[in-house]
């Protein structure tokens, strides 16, 4: 089924089986999940009693404040820490150590330097014993369809920041993840590079109808530009404000659908939750600290969490 035709597709139950695959409609489910750091004597909370699930092959969009818990939310996903309270459940299952059957790219440039773009891009696969011909096929393959054909054999130092963040989900994609958690991929860059790597990651998304997304951003007009469903999330104790279903036809252009009056109205509605979620109280520092554990339960594993090569399959 194409995206544009799953749009009108209603999901009810996470317990029935969708689209006659006997697998669950919902990949991800955070059941009542709390996430407490301890600052000295001092616990910090990050998320208070979190529900929320993911449908199979949905684009789903979290925007929030500094502080509320967006980043870790994904790292609880990812497995690469647990959550105080409370469950994930990855396809059914509780999630009770590194996922590997999802891909993670977050905000950092995670590119080793010293090996080419198709290097970097083949270790995920290296990692998992694919034999040599068959990797370099796989990423000689993903570098066309981001757009990198003619750049294989440069070092990173080469590109630029766009074409950088091209690889790096590239790296991520070529393992085929069924699901990608992104944080913030896109923030580091200017506007029209934005956009146009926006694009981008709607048609890959597209091209495999099963990859289910799970997208962090602080940017409410990115938010709704890509999204099935916009979740608005805020600082604890309230946790989920508001969500709303993006009731805007696929395909989409990123910068053309912004003209939209739906867009426009949606976008205000949005505003609105995304207010008041600011408004309550909250500590930067405390989800900062969850980044850095997750980070830290990564390395410990011997894992890179927006590397690919420890999530894939």
């Amino acid at each position: 089924m194409n995206r544009l035709a799953r749009k009108g597709t209603t999901l009810k139950s996470p317990d029935v089986p969708g689209n006659g695959t006997g697998q669950p409609v919902n990949v991800i489910q955070w059941q009542g999940v709390c996430k407490r750091f301890w600052k000295g004597r001092e616990a910090k909370t990050i998320l208070s009693d979190v529900s929320l699930d993911v449908r199979r092959g949905e684009f789903l969009t979290v925007v929030g404040p500094s502080g509320c818990g967006k980043t870790t939310l994904l790292n609880i996903a990812a497995g690469l820490t647990r959550a105080s309270a409370g469950r994930v459940l990855y396809d059914g299952a509780e999630v009770r150590g590194v996922n590997r059957r999802v891909g993670y790219l977050t905000q950092k440039d995670t590119l080793l330097p010293w090996r080419r773009v198709r290097d970097n891009v083949m270790l995920p696969l290296q990692v998992q014993g694919m034999p040599a011909r068959q990797r370099r096929a796989a990423a000689d393959d993903i570098l066309g369809r981001v757009g990198l054909a003619d750049f294989k054999e440069h070092y990173p130092a080469e590109l630029s920041g766009g074409m950088r963040r091209r690889v790096l989900i590239a790296r991520t994609l070529v393992y085929h993840p069924e699901t990608l958690l992104m944080d913030e991929p896109f923030v580091a860059l200017d506007a029209q590079t934005q956009l146009r790597l926006q694009n981008d990651l709607l048609r890959l998304w597209a091209e495999e109808p099963s990859l289910t997304v799970v997208f962090v951003t602080h940017d409410l007009a990115e938010a709704v530009a890509l999204a099935d469903r916009v979740v608005i999330l805020a600082r604890p104790p309230h946790g989920i404000r508001y969500m709303r279903d993006v009731q805007i036809e696929r395909p989409r252009d990123v910068r053309a659908v912004r003209g939209d009056p739906r867009f426009g109205k949606l976008h205000d509605d949005l505003w609105r939750g995304l207010d008041s979620a600011m408004s309550g109280d909250g500590d930067e520092a405390g989800e900062q600290a969850g980044d850095q554990a997750g980070e830290q339960a990564a390395h410990a594993a011997g894992k890179q969490p927006a590397a690919g090569p420890g999530l894939g399959r």
